[in-house]
């Protein structure tokens, strides 16, 4: 019996740990009725002139600020489907499958997805 409460007092401690920041830390995006949503639920979007796996963003300045990038933070790792491309600002940016990941200001609220087909090379990010 007392082997038995080590373990799963040892599991819960692991457990807790990995919740803590000692493990993986979540995806920069999630899944919302079949689109990428960032944390804030706002659909995100791909732009057909940003070359997959370039490593970059081709939409700064005027483009970036109707098309927001979804900005990866400092010590953020890339993994799985998920890297980060380096925008002409020095900034760093959250790609998907090497698309990078952008809003669009005019969306107002989560399910939002107004920019779907915008001049027909902007797209809603799907898996």
């Amino acid at each position: 019996m007392k082997t038995t409460n080590l373990m799963y007092a040892l599991l819960a401690s692991v457990t807790l740990a990995a919740c803590a920041g000692g493990g993986m830390k979540s995806a920069p995006a999630m899944l919302s009725d079949g689109m990428l949503t960032g944390a804030n639920g706002m659909t995100l979007y791909t732009f057909d002139k940003d070359a997959a796996g370039s490593g970059k963003s081709v939409c700064n300045g005027p483009c970036a600020a109707n098309w927001p990038p979804l900005f990866a933070m400092d010590g953020d790792m890339a993994s799985g489907d998920y890297s980060i491309v380096n925008r002409d600002d020095g900034k760093k940016q959250w790609a998907f499958k090497g698309k990078p990941l952008y809003y669009w200001v005019k969306d107002q609220r989560p399910g939002d997805k107004t920019g779907d087909g915008f001049n027909n090379v902007w797209r809603v990010a799907k898996p």
